[in-house]
């Protein structure tokens, strides 16, 4: 099973989100869910998707069942005990499925076989040849999986291994069902697997780690160096306890570092993004600031000496480009580290050109204000400007005056908002919106006025209730005719905070379109 060549191997990438990521408290799923997920996996190019474990409810069937009727392109799976029972529930609900496959799973270890199954060496092997055997009849492809391999007596693993794959498993599953294992350990278990255990050609040896002491990606990717060719993982790593091998940081690595491991996936890692952004809506846990690939501040630069060498060369300090990972762009987030070369290519982004004299006259108050609110809202940078009157090309921005909003409640009221904004221009504009909620009321009333059609693409609002003052906190991406624009805003409430922030974004894109005229017009 060792790579021969020069040529990368290729390592099929397993996922199991709408398994045992769906299995963590907090993140169940719907069927209508697991669809919605499922297809974005698929456009992703996954090669297998564990839909779920099809015995453990009616509703997990015929979840399977749907996402084995309607996604094309996955082989579609099912997680099964060593159950007659659990295999023709698998087979019931895999019957749709273009191409199937059954994990069965059955611990191995000690603690396993005397405290759970209460089963010897040899009657857990006889389970292993009974429902492998019994799969192979009813599935395109059987997984075999030896729970808790890891804490398990070697001799035993390679005989357990040898033992389903004689009785017909394609895949060998070593899983670290507990998190209890460490780089070097793995990469030997998957040394000593691949020249001890005897199977015929095609059969593949299969990772998935648990991330109990945080290790779950640095274990996957040590199994690869060491002959694995698939990996389990989880979009965000989620999974019971603290999570999976992250999908998204275990396909980086391998791509990122192709030098070290030689070898490659199919997934299109530009909707690697989308996908972590999607799963956090439909579940309702926003992904962490610091998350590897798919964090906000993934691809964020504070420090003054990070943001000048980046507005240098992004290769000073990006190993990988946000656009590749589907990230909008690489982001300098202004705060108390940050330099006079990041506020000027902020200000620039909103419309404003800085020259030396008045960028020197901003920056010590743009520092006791950032030294009092951590992060500097794009708002409050462009107060310092205004205020100031240092701007020596200044762009028009909206601002907002007033907000007045209605939230439904009952059968008879609806969603409704009333919106002023000032502009330097045209004045005092007022208009009303009325949407499915009270802000996409405002937003609309918004996009009403300053006419430029817009999505939200994310939002986020921080609340801290312990602040006297701008306890709000506000961020939101908008897509603008297929560009990503942001805004930051700072306020007391929430929603005018969100309404705030969606002004600010609004402007970039407004000055983003009069850059572009001019260019052209410069041209022509």
């Amino acid at each position: 099973m060792s790579n021969e060549t020069n040529q990368p191997a290729r390592v099929s990438v397993f996922d199991t989100t709408l398994r045992d990521g769906e299995q963590a408290p907090g993140f169940s799923m719907t069927t209508r869910d697991k669809l919605v997920l499922g297809r974005a996996l698929a456009d992703m190019g996954v090669d297998v998707m564990e839909a779920g474990f099809a015995a453990a409810s009616p509703g997990d069937l015929e979840a399977v069942r749907a996402v084995a009727s309607e996604i094309e392109g996955p082989t579609i799976c099912s997680l099964s005990r060593a159950t007659e029972g659990d295999l023709d529930a698998a087979a019931k609900a895999l019957e749709p499925a273009r191409r199937s496959r059954v994990h069965i799973f059955l611990g191995t270890s000690p603690t396993h076989r005397e405290a759970k199954l209460k089963l010897s060496r040899d009657q857990v092997l006889e389970r292993i040849d009974f429902a492998v055997g019994y799969a192979s009849k009813l599935f395109d492809e059987v997984e075999f999986s030896a729970e808790d391999a890891l804490r398990t007596e070697r001799d035993f693993l390679v005989e357990a291994f040898e033992r389903a794959a004689a009785a017909g498993a394609v895949v060998l599953n070593v899983p670290d069902t507990v998190g209890f294992t460490t780089p070097d350990e793995i990469y030997d278990v998957f040394k000593m697997l691949s020249e001890k255990v005897k199977v015929a050609d095609g059969v593949i040896f299969s990772a998935h780690c648990h991330d109990d002491l945080g290790m779950a990606v640095a274990n996957t990717v040590s199994a690869v160096r060491a002959g694995a060719r698939q990996i389990e993982c989880a979009i965000n790593g989620i999974g019971e306890r603290a999570g999976n091998c992250s999908l998204e940081e275990a396909v980086m690595a391998l791509a990122t570092r192709k030098d070290v491991f030689n070898v490659e996936t199919g997934i299109d890692t530009r909707k690697l993004y989308p996908a972590s952004r999607l799963l956090s809506r439909l579940t309702r846990n926003p992904v962490p600031r610091n998350k590897a690939i798919v964090g906000k501040n993934a691809f964020a630069h504070e420090a003054g000496i990070h943001q000048h060498g980046m507005l240098a060369d992004r290769r000073t300090y990006e190993i990988m480009n946000p656009e590749d990972v589907g990230q909008p762009s690489s982001s300098l987030v202004l705060g108390k580290h940050s330099g006079k070369h990041a506020i000027q290519e902020r200000a620039k982004a909103l419309g404003y050109e800085l020259d030396q004299t008045a960028l020197d006259a901003i920056f010590p108050e743009f520092k006791a204000v950032a030294d009092q609110c951590r992060e500097v809202t794009d708002e409050q940078l462009m107060q310092l400007i205004g205020g100031n009157a240092v701007s020596s090309k200044k762009a028009s921005p909206w601002k907002l005056r007033r907000v007045e909003l209605r939230a439904a409640y009952g059968s008879r009221t609806e969603p409704f908002a009333r919106i002023e904004l000032d502009h330097d221009e045209r004045g005092r504009v007022c208009d009303v919106g009325i949407g499915g909620g009270p802000l996409d009321a405002a937003f609309d009333a918004i996009q009403s006025i300053v006419g430029i059609t817009a999505s939200v693409q994310e939002l986020d609002i921080t609340h801290v209730a312990d602040q006297d003052e701008g306890a709000c906190l506000g961020y939101i991406e908008l897509k603008v005719d297929g560009r990503t624009y942001s805004g930051r805003a700072r306020g007391r409430d929430v929603i005018p905070t969100a309404v705030d922030a969606y002004v600010v974004a609004i402007n970039q894109a407004l000055s983003s379109a009069e850059s572009g005229k001019r260019e052209k017009a410069d041209a022509a």
